[in-house]
């Protein structure tokens, strides 16, 4: 770690013999630590400390894990904090949960202090990052290179450590959307929406339980190219110049040499999401004027999840549409968007889902 302000991790816990542990572990590795006995007293001290890090059981009377984190993750003042979640439940849903809530990490009971150990140090280091994005408003063209070898390296180092662990790839994912989400306008709802936009898309074409599997957790990654967009273009309010726009095209080719390279099948498919959801059946679209099945199926299926979610969320530079409009203009056009702009038979799809697109988008507004 760097040298300077100790870093400060809180303990939420409600048995005072984990506390202890935790608290002696930490400070054994050179943090500060404050301690709660649940998720009240943790929002208490997330709001008024200067907090770098939480360890945070799930089954707390009063309030939960879960909820706890949700609200964190939901508050502008402690949403940045990374939360690692500790917990002696084992199933999937229980994990699914815990990342649906917004947790950063996931550490099963009884606790691998070595484990543990690594998880809070790339925790540390990507909160770090977050923290240098906010406070320094520097033009991020110029630093793709060296930030997309930050990520690959801590991509890397994630997936030795978790290399034997299946969800080592789920947490990695989840984890680089956070590069993404915090420097564009979109949002964590934003991303839990694309999943499960994706995964109902994907089992109503019939697709195996792999292939939904995969989608679900790669298609949050398909803007992490905008980390090398500048804000003023990405955050412009108005219309942008055709120098900009071709600027903002290049998020595509800049999501897949970042993600490039990796042996994960999420990340595989991950790759080929963000270098082609901007294509179109009809070749109209971008980077390559892709047409047909010369688009990758991921990339067409969240060609019309991104249009759908994109539509009914409030941009700087446009309102947010209601569900029956969106439907309306994706599936009949407006002129600007097409019918033809998609996979005929994924816009099938999406007619027999609209209700439940609309059950989505409610169930995870922002």
């Amino acid at each position: 770690m760097k040298k300077g302000r100790k870093k400060v991790v809180l303990v939420v816990d409600d048995e005072e013999r984990n506390r202890r542990l935790l608290v002696e572990y930490c400070r054994s590795l050179g943090f500060k630590t404050f301690t709660a006995e649940n998720g009240i007293e943790a929002l208490g001290i997330a709001g008024h400390e200067a907090i770098d890090l939480i360890l945070m059981d799930v089954m707390m009377p009063v309030m939960d894990g879960f909820e706890a984190t949700e609200r964190l993750k939901s508050d502008s003042k402690t949403r940045h904090i990374p939360v690692i979640m500790v917990t002696a439940l084992d199933s999937r849903e229980d994990r699914l949960k815990g990342i649906s809530a917004g947790a950063d990490d996931l550490l099963t009971k009884p606790i691998d202090l070595e484990e543990l150990s690594l998880k809070m140090r790339n925790n540390l280091k990507l909160k770090e990052y977050h923290d240098f994005l906010r406070n320094h408003n520097i033009l991020l063209e110029e630093q793709v290179e060296k930030r997309t070898r930050q990520l690959k390296d801590t991509l890397k180092n994630l997936e030795i450590s978790h290399k034997k662990i299946r969800f080592g790839y789920l947490e990695t994912v989840y984890r680089m959307t956070l590069a993404s989400e915090y420097k564009d306008e979109e949002t964590g709802a934003h991303i839990k929406r694309t999943s499960f936009y994706t995964k109902e898309l994907a089992k109503a074409l019939g697709m195996s339980k792999e292939f939904v599997d995969h989608i679900f957790y790669a298609s949050p990654m398909h803007d992490i190219g905008k980390v090398g967009i500048p804000d003023s273009i990405l955050l412009k309010p108005g219309k942008l110049t055709s120098r900009e726009w071709e600027t903002m095209k290049t998020h595509t080719s800049i999501g897949k040499k970042i993600l490039g390279g990796s042996q994960s099948p999420f990340l595989k498919m991950a790759e080929e999401i963000a270098m082609s959801h901007h294509e179109r059946w009809d070749g109209s679209g971008y980077p390559e004027g892709l047409k047909g099945d010369e688009i990758p199926l991921s990339s067409r299926i969240m060609n019309i999840v991104d249009q759908y979610d994109a539509l009914r969320s409030q941009r700087p530079y446009k309102p947010a549409f209601e569900h029956e409009r969106v439907v309306e203009i994706i599936t009949r056009g407006d002129g600007r968007t097409l019918p033809a702009h998609f996979d005929p038979q994924i816009l099938d799809a999406f007619r027999s889902l609209t209700e439940k697109f609309r059950e989505i988008y409610e169930a995870y507004r922002d």
